[in-house]
């Protein structure tokens, strides 16, 4: 027991003849470190969406982490032993609380983690006495501000980022100046040169922030977007539970009117007091697009409030597709076999849904998207064509035979859900689907050429018309025959024709009147001696289906989301409400269903895997720049950088085919990349050439030829310290070299101080001289070394 004691009266003998550690006295220092991690904090809460909410972090831990600071500051040169153990408690409360947490948001833990960094940095701020402390506080603001932007999904954000950027720049002239033991930094006031100023050179981290601004936006612009995902963990909600049976026939939109229980059970779909009616005129609700539910009304009038309903990041742009219809009512569409969906569960292990889809001969692309909704939609899910993975917060989703994908309808799609899509993408190969069968199966001609017996034969030969007339009017063109191109010349004519107009506000459709009739004929309401055509978006994608059908080509009504806006700094779409529009799938046996999009102003095809997405963000930037600059100055310079992007790729697409060539493409690649590297590099050397003589060129001639001796003495391996004078470096230099060596370098260096200190006016023509014999000399010397 004595020998215990003993031992354990040497460890605080030794403990307490320690030197305590050195504290940080840089009050400005501490500062703009609590700067930093304050802007962590609530760019962490602002890019979860959190901000000025009961889950809002930023209102105790900004305070209290405050406070921390300010203790510390007080406490910086005692040991605080009873706060560091009041901080080892707290951190395993955290780590409690973490793991109380993390089974709650196993699936996407970012925010998770944000927050036991931020509960962490709370305590340690308590106990921050070294330079080192503050150096890990600076590490968990920055991780923080790394969360927040794999997290941020909106614009919000981008302030934080500039501040952050703002307040580390002079941190980490202040801490590297510490951990050298500088005095604070000084600078001259150019106007009164007498006072001297212990802060910083602002012009410096003005410049330096412009230039890594600068140079990050553009790297962020040109870098590349590769597909594919290297892990399949995909963003998600947390698991949703619901009470009661899921009757995967209901749609709940409550843009429509409440129906009742008996008609809900009938036609599979619920209302919950909206505007719009399912039969009949009728006033469009402003909120919630009409197109989606079990029966569609296209019999209504007015305009959608335009509102963001969700963002979507996608490694392609697309049309996220809701659901189909099949069956034309004469007014709008339905889906007839609504009874025939099907639920699927997933596994109580993944959030992973197997969803059914037909088999293909085209080729396919994977395309992953992640969808957050903003407000509230019906409980029908977004997604591009051809789904067959769903990662989705509930236990059961349903599909319908149109390919629709719906949650619960009493979860709906609330405001906060996230849920991720992969989809194989078909290709849109037009050779391909323009020699593909018009041999269709029984179910395809079954469901997929329905049009009302009263204006089949009107449509049918007004359609027979207008492809017969397509080889009149150009004389040498081939005649339609593939189901494709037929579709594609009627799309374009509906497009383009004259007679068929957007209108604002057409008529109503009168009892028992046919929308495409009306549309393409002339509606009965139309005002006295006026004949209206045409219609809504919405009506062109109806009258192209039903065309399609009369001359027996299968074709079916689809209504979702246009791709929206997207934007380049977050790299999500944002998606509207009033994005959402209803196009024409057709029918090509053995590749599936094909979009054509018939509404003017829209492209003949949503956008899909066609187009190459590698550097979409920087086309997507330019044109958003472009929307600022006048037309002639941006068409010219679409027209240059198009230009020039076009035949780089083309370079590059050149260059790596090679390779694939065999063993004469691979050595020819090879010759060519080690020709372009020799290119680059004369073309380098001549520039850093060309740039040292315009920097010599500006500087007075005594100090240029003073330079180019230390220059070319330093290629020689004789490199003047910056910390020796001219002088001693020349008395140093004849220790090193012989006597005329020295001599010259002595008497250069001679004449630099008598002209730089001393004001006197050199013999120049004699010092040049003296520099290029110093050149000879050591070049003779360099062959002979040889």
């Amino acid at each position: 027991m004595t020998k215990s004691i003993a031992i354990l009266s040497q460890i605080r003998q030794r403990r307490a003849a320690m030197p305590k550690p050195e504290p940080e006295n840089s009050l400005l220092l501490r500062l703009l470190v609590q700067a930093l991690v304050i802007v962590g904090i609530v760019a962490t809460d602002v890019a979860g969406e959190t901000f000025g909410t009961e889950e809002s972090v930023s209102v105790w831990a900004v305070p209290l982490s405050i406070v921390g600071a300010v203790w510390s500051w007080y406490r910086r040169r005692e040991r605080n032993i009873p706060t560091k153990f009041g901080i080892a408690l707290g951190m395993l409360a955290a780590l409690a609380y973490f793991l109380w947490r993390l089974r709650e948001e196993f699936n996407d833990t970012r925010l998770v983690l944000a927050g036991l960094l931020i509960h962490l940095q709370v305590l340690h701020s308590f106990d921050l006495p070294r330079r080192k402390d503050l150096g890990y506080s600076i590490a968990i603001g920055l991780i923080l501000l790394g969360v927040a932007a794999t997290v941020s999904q909106t614009m919000a954000f981008a302030p934080l980022l500039l501040v952050f950027l703002a307040l580390a720049l002079p941190v980490l002239v202040l801490d590297y100046r510490s951990r050298l033991g500088l005095k604070p930094l000084k600078i001259k006031n150019q106007n009164l040169k007498t006072k001297d100023s212990p802060f910083f050179n602002f012009k410096f981290l003005i410049v330096n922030f412009i230039v890594i601004l600068a140079l990050g936006l553009t790297i962020f612009a040109f870098l590349p977007r590769l597909p594919g995902y290297q892990l399949r963990t995909f963003p998600i909600s947390s698991p949703i539970e619901f009470t009661g049976s899921f009757d995967g026939r209901n749609v709940v939109n409550p843009g429509y009117r409440n129906r009742g229980r008996n008609n809900q059970n009938e036609r599979g779909g619920t209302g919950s007091g909206g505007r719009n009616v399912e039969d009949g005129p009728g006033e469009l609700d402003p909120t919630f697009y009409y197109g989606f539910n079990t029966k569609i009304n296209q019999n209504l009038r007015g305009q959608l409030e335009p509102a963001v309903v969700m963002r979507v990041r996608s490694q392609a742009e697309g049309f996220w597709r809701v659901l189909g219809f099949d069956r034309y009512t004469g007014q709008g569409w339905e889906i007839s076999r609504n009874d025939k969906t099907f639920k699927v569960d997933r596994p109580w292990w993944s959030y992973r849904f197997y969803i059914p889809s037909l088999p293909t001969a085209n080729r396919t692309k994977e395309v992953i998207q992640s969808y957050t909704i903003v407000s509230d939609l019906p409980n029908l899910i977004p997604a591009m064509a051809q789904a067959e993975e769903l990662y989705f917060p509930t236990q059961q989703v349903a599909v319908d035979t149109e390919g629709g994908l719906r949650s619960p309808p009493q979860v709906g799609l609330p405001a906060g859900v996230t849920y991720s899509v992969v989809s194989n993408v078909p290709f849109r190969d037009r050779t391909r689907l323009g020699k593909a069968s018009t041999k269709y199966p029984k179910t395809i001609q079954q469901y997929y050429l329905q049009v009302p017996p009263q204006i089949q034969e009107k449509v049918r030969k007004l359609t027979e018309e207008i492809l017969a007339n397509k080889n009149k009017v150009a004389k040498d063109s081939k005649p339609l025959t593939s189901a494709y191109e037929k579709a594609l010349y009627l799309t374009q004519y509906l497009k383009q024709h004259p007679n068929y107009k957007l209108q604002k506000d057409p008529p109503f459709l009168a009892e028992g009147e046919d929308l495409v009739a009306a549309f393409l004929f002339g509606y009965k309401n139309s005002p006295p001696g006026e004949k209206i055509t045409g219609g809504y978006p919405d009506h062109f994608s109806t009258v192209l289906t039903i065309m399609l059908r009369s001359i027996g080509i299968p074709a079916r009504l689809v209504g979702g989301f246009g791709s929206g806006e997207f934007n380049p700094f977050t790299g999500f779409y944002v998606v509207r409400n009033t994005d959402a529009y209803l196009i024409t799938e057709v029918y090509f046996p053995k590749y599936g269903w094909f979009a054509f999009d018939p509404i003017p102003g829209h492209p003949l095809f949503p956008p899909s895997v066609e187009e190459d997405q590698t550097f979409s963000v920087l086309k997507q930037f330019w044109q958003w720049v472009a929307g600022w600059l006048p037309s002639p100055v941006s068409n010219f310079l679409s027209h240059v950088l198009g230009g020039a992007i076009t035949w780089i790729m083309r370079a590059i697409g050149y260059f790596l085919a090679l390779f694939a060539q065999g063993w004469i493409g691979l050595f020819t690649g090879l010759a060519m990349a080690i020709a372009l590297a020799f290119c680059f590099w004369f073309a380098w050397d001549r520039w850093r050439v060309c740039h040292y003589r315009r920097g010599l060129e500006k500087l007075p001639p005594m100090e240029s030829i003073y330079r180019q001796m230390l220059d070319i003495l330093a290629v020689k391996g004789y490199r003047k310290h910056p910390s020796q004078t001219p002088l001693e470096y020349a008395r140093t230099s004849r220790q090193h070299h012989d006597i005329e060596w020295g001599d010259g370098i002595d008497e250069i260096s001679q004449a630099y101080v008598r002209w730089r200190y001393g004001g006197e006016s050199p013999n120049i023509e004699q010092l040049r001289r003296r520099l290029q014999d110093l050149k000879k000399q050591i070049l003779a010397a360099s062959k002979k070394m040889d």
